[in-house]
């Protein structure tokens, strides 16, 4: 099988940072942001995989985002593998895909973990499949034997980018949609317009340069529910400036989380081909990819409240110590939570700080203390983000 598509390119100057490189560096820096993580020696040129196939609609932006994304790897130094064969799938949208031919790989890269293992990030560009309807007989954009070899790669640390319309494939896999989007899956779009995106953590690497408030055309995407609580939101749409949001005063339009071992960044913008000569727009999806990757860290690096709450809940409770640690630990952390939704970040902050210090004195396996702590410090830098953001 080949694995490398024709448009590779060899750059090994600047390998991405491998998970046990950021975790490291995590703990070190705390909440700082790092400009670029210092990465560790690879032996192979660092590659990342961009997958175009469709089974439904193709947007006409697949093509120009895979082009964005190799020119970005020769100025940044990565090399870009392309899957997205021509197939003749079609339907109400027209009689098949083209793919990119020129491009593409001779056979699926998704025949086993070890095989995925090569890239530091995959990158989903709108690759959809026409499985809206939740029918099980509906072919899939990965069947289940590639299903089971990104989700072994996810587990064993690997990274996902999705790009506007990767909400809306695989909808009859709920761990993609887990993956992909906290849960949330494309519902439908109003006519393409300006809107304007609210940066909501202003700490998070792929938000540097971004601007706090961002008019831009693109096609605005309503989903299925709101993914908050299972991501962490990088931004929102503001939908008093368009017609057609039904989210509400909450809609989230870019997250990212830590899943599973792995670490997914989703953008829901991007469908106009504008999107990819834009330089700001360009940086962002160049951050996102990287953070994915392992290559930048900082900003609280996407922990949420439930991936804490996790850790707390696997404690030992079978001493009065440590019954003692869970509990004062997970009323903090619930005091936290409770004050971050409701938008008082200081009080937020004063019970993170408790509970970092909490976590130190009372978590009688040092280990899983300094895990612990390391975890409630990016909860804190998560919450500084969104102060700096004017939230």
């Amino acid at each position: 099988m080949s694995t490398r598509s024709k448009a590779s390119l060899t750059h090994p100057k600047a390998p991405f940072a491998r998970r046990a490189a950021v975790v490291a560096t995590s703990a070190a820096l705390g909440v700082g942001l790092v400009a670029g993580a210092p990465a560790a020696t690879a032996d192979d040129d660092d590659k990342i995989l961009v997958v175009g196939k469709t089974l439904g609609f193709r947007h006409s932006h697949i093509d120009d985002t895979t082009h964005a994304l190799i020119d970005l790897g020769a100025e940044h130094e990565f090399t870009v593998d392309v899957w997205d064969p021509p197939n003749d799938s079609g339907g109400w949208w027209g009689p098949g895909s083209p793919g990119q031919p020129d491009l593409t790989m001779d056979a699926t890269p998704f025949t086993s973990p070890e095989d995925l293992a090569q890239y530091a990030s995959i990158v989903f560009v709108s690759p959809v499949d026409n499985t809206n309807s939740l029918d099980p007989a509906q072919p899939r954009l990965l069947d289940d034997g590639e299903l089971a070899a990104l989700q072994g790669y996810v587990h064993d640390g690997g990274g996902v980018v999705g790009i506007h319309a990767a909400t809306d494939t695989m909808h009859t896999s709920s761990w993609f949609t887990q993956l992909m989007g906290g849960g949330a899956r494309f519902r439908n779009h109003p006519q393409q317009q300006t809107a304007t995106m609210r940066v909501e953590n202003a700490a998070h690497p792929s938000m540097a340069g971004v601007p706090l408030e961002w008019e831009r055309w693109d096609e605005w995407y309503n989903y299925t529910l709101n993914p908050r609580g299972d991501v962490q939101v990088l931004q929102t749409l503001d939908e008093s400036t368009y017609s057609g949001g039904s989210m509400g005063d909450d809609h989230p339009i870019a997250w990212c989380q830590n899943f599973e071992g792995g670490r997914s960044w989703h953008q829901g913008a991007g469908h106009v081909d504008e999107a990819w000569t834009d330089d700001t727009f360009l940086t962002m999806v160049l951050r996102g990819i990287e953070w994915t990757a392992g290559r930048v860290s900082g900003g609280g690096d996407c922990v949420t409240f439930g991936e804490v709450d996790g850790l707390v809940s696997a404690l030992p409770t079978d001493t009065a110590r440590d019954a003692v640690a869970v509990s004062q630990l997970t009323a903090r952390l619930d005091a936290a939570e409770a004050a971050a939704d409701a938008g008082d970040r200081t009080a937020a902050l004063r019970h993170l700080r408790v509970t970092e210090r909490l976590a130190g004195a009372l978590v009688a396996d040092r280990d899983a203390a300094g895990v612990l702590a390391d975890k409630v410090a990016d909860l804190s830098a998560w919450q500084q983000g969104v102060v700096a953001a004017g939230g």
